[in-house]
């Protein structure tokens, strides 16, 4: 019955009786009793009464019954014996108790109804929406209609904002909306305090989420080349594109209503992790299908027809296929550097492989035009490291630092030259606390003791 119930509640199931544990057929003594005793359980103890179809066959001349399971609309399926009621979901091998979040995700999917677009007692008039209609203007060429709030779902009739709506203000009033990203210092994570690189924590808006997250990952990838005989080719880390749609798939199809969660961005040396709560909306693990033929199903049908019309994902469920393709088009790639995909009930897992890992461990194996360009690199950089130290014999800001070096992007300048002296320990932050501080300024390390 715990089956049934699990089977019910996801993507459906087969249970086949007259089979032992090790597979073998061993029949059944009375099987038209056992089909009448099987189906007389079902409609006493599962509620609502799923759709089933028991069937009776022989194998080996042995009675067999199967069992067939169909997955339900009127989720949850509960399970009901002693007095108690519990719904079942599918963990792996085994039929286990929904845990309370998805219970209430099986009690709205029940009802045809979603999170982001429950009605929420936030008033719109309370709350400011610019972001949101900067960006649609920007991606679609039009105005932001106040009528728009209504007809897209992030709003009623009265002013009151749906979750959807919530998670577009400019303010943060979804608790669980929030990204939190970590490079970290080799191949497996560590202390955030003594083996992390970089870290930050963004929260609110889902664009800003997503333009902050995406900002991260390039601030924290490099785009490496090589000299070929007429030109120069790229070679980034990372398919930007790849890594764009990983992080929609996170923020769009994520399961908000699991308390106290959020988006992980974990960067290590050799690959991007990119986890979120909630995992295939239909049950099924992502890792035993066919990426190519995943029917679109989505948590949040609201914020992702938001997201489609302003062009940063699409209607056709796509979106997985697009994170292979493009990272295929990478130079350098190989087949064992294909993205990976894993989900369990509770979360889902999007592994992109840093194309480069492999050329940066192997250096031997490059060829000696690429070795002289890399050189050429590596003599310009240490000058400019040179000049740094040089230069910060007292406390500089990161902006008089860029220009004293002849530098006017100063994100590219602190990531490429600021950050490895920062790494190797050469210079050190006045406020190595508040890494983001405004005041934050940066100092030669012998000169530290005298400071």
């Amino acid at each position: 019955m715990k089956s049934v119930s699990a089977f019910s509640n996801s993507i459906g199931g087969m249970l086949f009786f007259g089979v032992d544990d090790d597979k073998q057929i061993v029949g059944l003594d009375a099987a038209q009793d056992d089909a009448e005793y099987i189906s007389r359980l079902i409609k006493d103890r599962i509620t609502p009464l799923p759709h089933i179809e028991l069937s009776a066959f022989k194998e080996n001349g042995q009675d067999i019954l199967c069992l067939k399971v169909l997955p339900g609309r009127s989720t949850p399926y509960y399970y009901r014996a002693d007095g108690i009621m519990e719904a079942y979901i599918r963990m792996g091998n085994e039929s286990i108790v929904a845990p309370d979040h998805m219970l209430n995700e099986l009690i709205l999917k029940g009802t045809n109804r979603s999170f982001d677009a429950m009605i929420t007692d936030a008033r719109k008039e309370n709350y400011s929406f610019t972001l949101l209609e900067a960006t649609y203007l920007e991606k679609t060429s039009n105005h932001f209609a106040s009528s728009d709030y209504l007809s897209f779902g992030l709003a009623d009739k009265d002013g009151f904002l749906t979750n959807a709506g919530k998670l577009m203000a400019d303010q943060y009033i979804v608790r669980n909306s929030r990204i939190f990203c970590t490079r970290w210092n080799g191949l497996d994570k560590g202390s955030i305090f003594d083996d992390a690189l970089d870290d930050k924590e963004y929260e609110g808006n889902l664009i800003s989420l997503l333009r902050n997250s995406s900002e991260f990952v390039r601030n924290n990838s490099k785009v490496r080349f090589v000299k070929e005989a007429q030109s120069r080719v790229d070679k980034p880390d990372y398919a930007d594109r790849a890594v764009t749609e990983a992080l929609v798939n996170a923020l769009i199809h994520r399961d908000y209503i699991l308390l106290g969660s959020e988006v992980h961005i974990d960067m290590f040396d050799d690959r991007l992790e990119i986890q979120s709560p909630g995992g295939m909306y239909d049950g099924q693990a992502i890792q035993d299908r066919d990426i190519h033929t995943i029917f679109s199903a989505r948590r949040n049908p609201v914020i992702a027809d938001l997201f489609h019309r302003m062009k940063y994902m699409e209607r056709r469920g796509s979106g997985l296929a697009k994170i292979l393709s493009e990272t295929a088009k990478l130079p350098g790639y190989e087949d064992r550097m294909k993205p990976e995909f894993f989900s369990t009930p509770s979360d889902f897992r999007v592994v992109l492989k840093n194309v480069n890992y492999s050329t940066m461990a192997n250096t031997a194996k490059v060829p000696m035009q690429d070795n002289q360009q890399d050189n050429q690199q590596d003599n310009q950089q240490d000058n400019i490291h040179e000049a740094i130290l040089q230069y910060c014999t007292i406390p500089r800001g990161r902006k008089e630092i860029a220009e004293h070096c002849g530098y006017k992007d100063v994100r590219h300048f602190s990531s490429n030259f600021l950050k490895p002296l920062l790494e190797s320990g050469r210079i050190e932050m006045t406020h190595p606390d508040k890494p983001s501080s405004r005041n934050q300024k940066y100092v030669a390390a012998e000169q530290t003791d005298h400071q």
